[in-house]
């Protein structure tokens, strides 16, 4: 299988590669400097100067962007359209690194996490952007996506356990009661996903066991 991780000198996105090398798929690090990834194949190139060609032959594309500051917050938007343009029509399949904010926290999906009122104000404006980028993406029926969002709190220096469970649209809750997940298990459950197959237009959701 022949994968590709857009932004793949972060946090996730390193650790999503070294998952899919150390299970002998066939990647190739999309990143705009010196690539730091454990990936053998690479494309320099910024996101947004990616083209249809680049990205041609891939079985599936992972998309790892992330963005934080006021001013590039948009860019959760305009960055997973100008990827989903260029993938449009085609076979190649879209995962995107999501955000915990936009799970529903009711039956009715009326009130969603970030909704809460402890939920950080700090990070407010980024489950927004998350938010209504995932809002744009379900607009789009010309590609093969799946949104992952992590639980609650993203551990980027958890341990890696090798287990998750799976949820949906809803915030699931680990057997201990808690919203928790490592990166390192993020990673796995991404790989699994990217391998599997399943979930097309649909947004999941994981937490550790």
């Amino acid at each position: 299988m022949k994968i590709a991780v857009v932004c793949a000198n972060g946090k996730a996105g390193q650790l999503i590669v070294k998952e899919a090398v150390n299970r002998g798929l066939d990647v190739t690090a999309v990143v705009k400097g010196e690539n730091k990834s454990a990936a053998q194949n690479v494309i320099v190139k910024d996101l947004f100067d990616l083209t249809a060609a680049d990205l041609t032959g891939f079985d599936a594309v992972v998309d790892a962007f992330g963005a934080w500051t006021p001013e590039t917050l948009p860019q959760h938007s305009t960055s997973l359209a100008h990827l989903c343009d260029i993938l449009s029509g085609t076979d190649t399949r879209l995962l995107v690194v999501g955000g915990a904010g936009s799970l529903y926290v009711n039956a009715e999906h009326t009130a969603c996490v970030s909704d809460g009122a402890d939920f950080p104000e700090v990070f407010k404006p980024l489950a927004s952007a998350m938010a209504k980028a995932l809002g744009e993406l379900r607009q789009r029926n010309d590609v093969k996506w799946t949104y992952i969002s992590p639980a609650g709190d993203f551990q980027a220096e958890g341990e890696r356990t090798g287990k998750y469970l799976l949820g949906g649209e809803e915030l699931i809750l680990s057997s201990s009661g808690e919203s928790v997940i490592s990166y390192a298990d993020y990673a796995i459950a991404m790989i699994d996903e990217v391998i599997n197959g399943g979930h097309i237009k649909q947004r999941i959701g994981v937490v550790k066991e």
